[in-house]
């Protein structure tokens, strides 16, 4: 009977016990845990990443784009020096230019002053003509030959400039009118020289820098008369010349100053 009785208080508990067992929910993860989850006890391996063929994107883009930018960086020094150097061009000639039509200026009132500073007859010895005076032309082919030769006949007047002040100091007197104007544009012609010299030095500087001139021989002995019209005609001369070195000038800006490869192979 005690038997029984035992027998029968244990399968109440069984029944229990499988009662609260079916009664307790099951989450869609550990379901798919525990059916997924190999009988052996052992972890199933990792799928394998898909692989790329190639390189990344972006990386091919960045080696289709390397050869442009990197020619890109190498030009930008080589144009920011030669728009600097075509700058500094622009601006030495402008001042070139200036200073040559000023001097212009000054030695067309020079010649109507020394004409009046020379008496009766003066016209008359301004219209000869005399063969130991520089020429006015300018020569050249290429733009540096034509610089040159710019920079040749203007240190070829100088040393006559010079040599008609001296001759009307004994003349005149220091403070007159056309001692004063001689001596204005025998300062700009040098101030001039200067700037050209200084513009040839920069723009070939793989060329020989043209000589300071040759020296100028003593002429012959001449009276007041001779030195008058040696004065004029030089004066004359000297203003003819910077006409055609402000007009050689104007040509110049254009060509030396557009590019800078320009002034390197000329």
């Amino acid at each position: 009977m005690t038997n029984v009785r035992s027998a029968g208080s244990s399968l109440k508990k069984l029944e229990s016990s499988e009662a609260r067992h079916e009664a307790t929910p099951q989450t869609p993860a550990t379901s798919a845990r525990s059916s997924a989850a190999p009988k052996s006890g052992r972890l199933a391996p990792a799928a394998p990443r898909p692989t790329m063929i190639g390189a990344p994107l972006w990386t091919r883009r960045m080696d289709a784009t390397t050869p442009f930018l990197v020619l890109l960086l190498l030009l930008l020094p080589t144009n920011q020096a030669s728009s600097i150097r075509s700058g500094r061009c622009s601006d030495s000639l402008q001042r070139i230019l200036k200073l040559t039509r000023l001097t212009q200026k000054e030695s067309t009132e020079l010649i109507q002053t020394y004409k009046a500073s020379q008496g009766d007859m003066s016209d008359v010895f301004c219209r000869a003509s005399l063969h130991d005076v520089p020429e006015p032309a300018i020569s050249g082919l290429k733009v540096s030959e034509r610089l040159e030769s710019v920079l040749d006949r203007l240190c070829a007047f100088l040393p006559h400039l010079r040599r008609v002040y001296d001759q009307q100091a004994d003349l005149q007197a220091p403070d007159s009118p056309v001692m004063v104007q001689l001596g204005h544009v025998g300062e700009r012609s040098r101030s001039l020289g200067s700037l050209v010299r200084a513009l040839y030095r920069d723009a070939f500087p793989n060329l020989q820098e043209p000589a300071g001139g040759a020296a100028v021989p003593e002429p012959p002995a001449q009276n007041v008369f001779g030195q008058k019209v040696y004065g004029c005609v030089l004066l004359k001369t000297y203003k003819a010349f910077l006409s055609n070195a402000a007009r050689e000038f104007r040509s110049l800006k254009g060509k030396m100053c557009r590019d800078s490869r320009i002034v390197e192979s000329s």
